[in-house]
């Protein structure tokens, strides 16, 4: 009789959790924040409650307590062996994932957790929405309808903003959108003035380029991260969450006269969820599907939600 062969273990550079054992890594970790003040840090139709941040976001806290502290040892070996006295390195997390996932709900936790870690470190929160072209230049370029993708942002500019970071320059200026008139505000700026903690939130702040044959340095975005995070859900639930976003979007912000989508605001709900399929479909599935998506695997933490909204999943990178 024939051996039963045991089915081999996936290979994965991943070590995965479920939620309940996520939950448990929080330890001692306290909970520094109010139910109102989580009520704030939500977005519009994201579920955050006081047991998501118990269960999520405290044991992340935890895990970035430990990373922080280490990668600061690691400059001062660093420091020590070349004889330098250079000012210290912000620690920069980025936060990836589609349109709908939560990032922004997820980017002002962190900030509010790390902000109330023993000895109060500065923690600052850039989007990268002020580092898309005006829409003027994206209209130029015939690329409105590419507004998110990584065509439609100022690359270089980002990068040059990342690198005066990293390198200690005070302050550093990031130009200012506004998501009432979808476009870059002029002459407005939001300055970083060397934060101990810096958090970067972004559609497609992991993505790659081609690398050059002739080997020559190129940097991403990503490589001056120390941490990074990525918001996973099934393409059927973002899809929903956007739609319901939309028509959520339709009865507030959109009936403001200034609002770019203002127009919008008169449509019945009928056709409301007919535009936000529609746009779903034409601009954000398709930057899901070859810009977004493709980057999740270079994530050291990715945060898989169900549909309704809350984290059942973590998977974080083994080192």
């Amino acid at each position: 009789m024939p051996m039963e062969q045991r089915a081999e273990p996936e290979v994965s550079p991943y070590r995965t959790f479920t939620r309940a054992e996520w939950a448990a890594m929080r330890e001692d970790t306290p909970m520094t924040l109010t139910p109102a003040e989580v009520s704030m840090l939500r977005s519009m139709h994201d579920r955050l409650d006081m047991a998501e941040v118990e269960d999520i976001y405290l044991p992340l806290s935890r895990l970035l307590a430990l990373y922080v502290t280490a990668t600061q040892r690691l400059f001062r070996a660093q420091q020590n062996f070349l004889g330098t006295e250079d000012t210290k390195m912000p620690y920069i997390i980025g936060v990836a994932g589609s349109v709908a996932v939560g990032k922004s709900t997820t980017a002002r936790v962190l900030q509010a957790l790390l902000a109330r870690w023993p000895h109060t470190p500065k923690v600052d929160l850039l989007t990268t929405d002020g580092f898309l072209y005006p829409n003027a230049v994206l209209a130029q370029e015939n690329l409105m309808e590419k507004k998110g993708f990584p065509e439609s942002y100022d690359l270089p500019e980002l990068l040059r903003f990342l690198s005066g970071i990293k390198a200690g320059k005070r302050p550093m200026r990031a130009p200012v959108y506004s998501h009432i008139v979808y476009d870059i505000v002029p002459n407005e700026w939001v300055e970083i003035d060397r934060p101990d903690i810096l958090i970067v939130e972004g559609l497609n702040v992991l993505q790659t380029g081609r690398l050059p044959k002739d080997g020559k340095a190129v940097p991403f975005v990503s490589d001056f991260f120390d941490f990074s995070i990525y918001l996973d859900a099934d393409e059927g639930t973002l899809q929903r969450w956007y739609v319901d976003r939309f028509l959520a979007l339709r009865l507030t912000a959109f009936r403001d006269p200034m609002s770019y989508f203002h127009r919008y605001s008169k449509l019945s709900d009928e056709e409301a969820v007919e535009t936000a399929t529609g746009i779903w479909e034409r601009i954000n599935l398709v930057n899901l599907h070859d810009n977004i998506l493709p980057t999740r695997q270079r994530a050291d933490l990715i945060l898989k939600k169900a549909e309704s909204h809350t984290v059942d999943e973590v998977s974080l990178r083994r080192l």
